[in-house]
């Protein structure tokens, strides 16, 4: 297709592959069965807590509560990803599963603080636990926490959110491992300081998990290339493909949690730019697991506007 400045384009749209694209259809099933038994635990611990004394219950259900939240806007997300594009958001939704992580990410964050008030309040005012009763609900929360994150283990390489949903169940599963060492050490020793000492490592771990959801989906949202591609080594194979002479104007940032896009202007002599597009195309999602590719190919880079490097 060429036209000024003999530029030609080449798109590759394969969101087809198996572990790229869209979240399998089968992960509903993950997200409506993670939530129904993150829910049915989070009261439990709730009622339990309250009539245990047990701050540590109490503040893990606050946590529980946000993943189930985290659960249902990353299920949203997922639903909205797979609507068709429009007239006026011409790459439909995918970008959905993005702001889920971010808003994800910013719930985890306002629970740590909650979390934290309360231990210290607590720490200053000891109050006695029903420890048989923490370990009984603890102990039901690893095999709740522990199933809901098997659920989405397969997943979690490939999307953020999916990720997310994984590394929260998982850490559940090991604070609520947590809670039940410490439920025993109390039955033992008395020392009622010990809950509000769990609960405060319970915000710690809500807090590290959530840093990380926020420190990525912010990165996403201001469309910085994902953590698992490295632009060097993009703008290294572009470089060296055959008839190329330069390389500018590359970007690479996400479509959503799970896509990649990619444009570039190459500086190319010669013929064959279709099947040259194709070629190129290909490699990129099968190396870099990009498969969504724009590239313009122009015989002078000097009349580029977008030449410089420091032009956007």
């Amino acid at each position: 297709m060429a036209h000024t400045h003999n530029h030609s384009h080449g798109h590759s749209h394969a969101h087809g592959h198996a572990g790229h694209g869209h979240a399998p259809d089968n992960f509903g099933a993950a997200f409506a069965i993670g939530v129904t038994l993150n829910s049915a635990f989070v009261v439990a611990e709730l009622v339990f807590g309250f009539f245990a004394h047990s701050l540590a219950l109490i503040s893990d259900a606050a946590h529980n509560f946000a993943d189930v939240i985290a659960l249902l806007l990353a299920w949203g997300a997922v639903w909205l990803a797979r609507k068709k594009p429009t007239d006026r958001h011409t790459y439909g939704y995918r970008r959905a599963s993005i702001l889920a992580a971010l808003v994800n990410a910013g719930l985890l964050l306002i629970a740590v603080g909650g979390i934290a008030v309360e231990a210290v309040d607590r720490l200053r005012e000891p109050a006695a636990v029903v420890g048989s009763t923490v370990v009984l609900v603890a102990s039901i929360g690893i095999v709740v926490n522990g199933a809901t994150a098997l659920l989405f283990m397969r997943g979690r390489h490939g999307d953020l959110n999916i990720r997310g949903a994984y590394l929260h169940m998982a850490a559940d599963a090991g604070v609520s491992l947590g809670v039940v060492v410490a439920a025993l050490l109390m039955m033992a020793t008395g020392w009622l300081w010990i809950d509000p000492v769990v609960s405060l490592c319970v915000a710690a771990v809500v807090l590290v998990s959530g840093w990380g959801l926020a420190r990525d989906s912010v990165n996403l949202a201001l469309d910085a290339v994902p953590r698992s591609i490295e632009l060097a080594e993009v703008r290294d194979f572009l470089a060296a493909l055959d008839g190329v002479a330069e390389v500018h104007d590359l970007h690479v940032w996400a479509m959503s949690t799970r896509e990649t896009a990619l444009t570039a202007h190459l500086v190319r002599q010669g013929d064959q730019h279709d099947q040259f597009l194709q070629r190129v195309c290909g490699e990129l999602a099968h190396r870099f697991n990009i498969h969504h590719t724009t590239l313009q190919i122009e015989a002078d880079g000097s009349v580029c506007r977008l030449a410089p490097a420091d032009a956007v």
